[in-house]
């Protein structure tokens, strides 16, 4: 007899462990997003990690604001989160809009040309956002 073409291969996941993986997933962020929600990153005081990136240069990482961006967000302040990291704001959306039209497509990864291009921003968002008076927020936003 031939082997069966709809069998599984051993210590292949199924259908239920994926579906417990994005389950398991779903809780993971929901908790993550309540606690942002509910921890004011704003705060001196409040709980969360400092940047290594920042402790050892001085500089603000592409990402640093991230968890401020989030908080505001989930108050509905969009020009506070603005503020924070328009890089993220703007950036994850689009590379998750990417990376799932390629999905779709049956591509996985990402081409080098869109690696390279995040890179590319990446750097020069960070070197712009710790250039002194750079201005995150136009004063007509802001005031």
């Amino acid at each position: 007899m031939g082997p069966n073409p709809g069998a599984r291969a051993p210590g292949e996941p199924t259908q239920h462990h994926h579906r417990l993986c994005a389950a398991g997933s779903g809780v993971l962020l929901a908790g993550a997003l309540g606690y942002i929600g509910f921890v004011d990153p704003h705060q001196p005081s409040s709980v969360y990690p400092l940047c290594p990136f920042k402790l050892l240069t001085g500089w603000n990482c592409p990402a640093c604001g991230g968890l401020r961006m989030v908080h505001d967000l989930l108050h509905g302040d969009l020009v506070a989160s603005i503020n924070d990291n328009v890089f993220l704001l703007v950036g994850i959306p689009l590379l998750a809009g990417v990376v799932l039209l390629r999905r779709r497509q049956g591509k996985s990864g990402l081409p080098i040309p869109i690696v390279l291009t995040v890179t590319v921003v990446a750097i020069v968002w960070t070197v712009l956002r710790n250039l002194p008076g750079f201005p995150l927020v136009p004063t007509v936003l802001s005031g």
